[in-house]
């Protein structure tokens, strides 16, 4: 490998985990300047660099800026209306006590499938955030087993759009990567599970006191000071927001008899106290989902009727043209915050009102936008600098069984560059004229790149940011968090990955 490129590669991690954890400077400085430094090691003429950290950073802002911005603004009018109490009601309700990071893991794999992660968890982190101010405890355990649930359909299952690619590069039948994804991911989903609820009672107490005061309120806050000023994590394993019901409480109990003042968000002194259907709280989560996941199946159904897997060569046609009109996220966003203001609140609510809640959603998802933006932008600068390439051509030269090179591949570029879809894609570019010689199939090939590519999703993936940051999660406590349980699955996918090499 070129010295150089890991060089780069190495300041540019190290300058972002020193700038995260021993300055004042914030993720989004880190990042930028992270970026500068690995085009500078790297050798790339400094205005290369500068044009390297717009567009990654554009192209970024122009895939998730806006949606991040909607459904923040979703999930605000669900939290001053009441209706994520209502649909965290019935979501435990029907599910059973004891079972909310099973429910939560497997509602993001079901959603992710269809829905890019970064959309589907800012639509869904309303619902772990009300079931946690609800038992009043675990929502860094919920919010961890929503985003890895989803990150292993996304990485595993057609028709989200990287496993498909890697599909049409390597010659696999996607029929086959949809089932082996879905098995795959069925079994990992009790790793997933099981890493969130052990490490998310550790973790409790890390949360940034703006996200604490935001998914509990302030009742919660002082709860929590009072009980455990020297000891955040209590002896139940609740962490620092230890749930006032008592170690044999149950979540039924702490639903039902719950009241409104105990189950304040950061708005509900705003709000009116109000019930209403679940089926009505979960219009404008389920129409936009609803939406995206048609245009996702119609494209799907169109490109296979064309005979376009992938390339730009694509266009849409009839039924999938409209549906990729109004099933794209923006649009499918657009639709829920109309239909979330005026179907959830109160006729009454004064229209300044409304402008002021959608004003603190802004506000909050401002950091957000910037964070993840910054990700993207040296993610490209890693890409641009052959970083990534390098990597792959190196390791596709080692002498491994022949499952592993994909496998590995994928794993080296994902650390080089952040983004899983880059990773996977490139490890198919690399490994499709050795498949032959490697002994595999086009089948397991697919699958080794797409599992390798869920290793340690750390700075430079946009998506850490976006799970963290509404996690309220920073420095050590979000890489053991999300970094963790991230690479709990792609090490607990190895043996899986060995075993479709033996059978398939």
């Amino acid at each position: 490998m070129d010295l150089q490129l890991l060089a780069a590669l190495v300041v540019g991690v190290a300058a972002i985990v020193l700038i995260v954890l021993r300055t004042r400077l914030d993720a989004f400085v880190a990042l930028l300047v992270a970026a500068l430094l690995t085009g500078f090691v790297a050798g790339s003429p400094l205005t290369d660099v500068l044009d390297s950290i717009t567009d990654g950073f554009g192209s970024t802002m122009g895939a998730i800026g806006i949606v991040i911005g909607l459904g923040v603004g979703v999930g605000k009018v669900l939290e001053v209306s009441g209706a994520a109490d209502a649909l965290a009601r019935a979501f435990v309700r029907l599910l059973g006590k004891g079972r909310e990071p099973w429910a939560m893991a497997g509602t993001g794999a079901v959603v992710s499938i269809p829905v890019f992660c970064d959309s589907g968890y800012v639509i869904m982190n309303p619902l772990a955030r009300s079931i946690a101010r609800r038992k009043r405890a675990g929502y860094v355990t919920l919010a961890l087993a929503l985003g890895c649930g989803m990150t292993l359909t996304h990485h595993l299952v057609p028709p989200t759009p990287g496993p498909l690619g890697v599909a049409g590069i390597l010659g696999a039948d996607v029929g086959g990567l949809i089932l082996a994804g879905l098995a795959i991911a069925l079994v990992l989903l009790p790793v997933v599970v099981l890493y969130a609820r052990w490490i998310g009672p550790r973790l409790e107490a890390h949360v940034l006191p703006e996200i604490r005061e935001e998914v509990y309120g302030t009742t919660a806050r002082a709860a929590t000071t009072a009980a455990t000023p020297a000891h955040p994590v209590t002896s139940s394993g609740t962490g620092g927001a230890a749930a006032p019901d008592g170690p044999g409480s149950t979540t039924e109990d702490a639903i039902e008899g719950a009241t409104e003042d105990a189950t304040e968000g950061p708005a509900a002194s705003e709000r009116e106290p109000r019930r209403m259907s679940a089926w009505l709280a979960a219009v404008p989560l389920l129409v936009p989902l609803v939406l995206i996941v048609a245009n996702t199946v119609a494209t799907a159904v169109d490109r296979n009727t064309q005979g376009v897997l992938t390339g730009d060569d694509y266009t849409p046609a009839g039924y999938a043209a409209v549906l990729g009109f109004v099933g794209s996220p923006v649009v499918a966003l657009l639709i829920g915050i109309v239909l979330a203001v005026y179907l959830l609140l109160p006729r009454a609510t004064p229209r300044n009102q409304v402008g002021s809640w959608l004003a603190q959603a802004a506000a909050s998802a401002g950091l957000i936008i910037l964070i993840t933006g910054a990700g993207g932008a040296f993610g490209k600068v890693l890409r641009d600098t052959g970083v990534g390439d390098e990597l792959a051509e190196t390791i596709a030269a080692w002498s491994l069984p022949g499952v592993l090179v994909p496998f590995l591949i994928a794993t080296l570029v994902r650390l080089a560059q952040g983004s899983g879809t880059v990773a996977m894609i490139t490890a198919a570019s690399v490994t499709a004229p050795l498949v032959a010689g490697l002994g595999i199939s086009p089948l397991v090939a697919a699958i080794a790149c797409c599992a390798g590519s869920m290793v340690f999703s750390y700075f430079n993936d946009s998506y850490f940011w976006v799970v963290t940051r509404f996690t309220g999660l920073d420095g050590v406590a979000a890489l053991r968090g999300w970094s963790g349980i991230t690479t709990a699955a792609w090490l607990a996918s190895l043996p899986l990955v060995l075993l479709a090499g033996a059978v398939l």
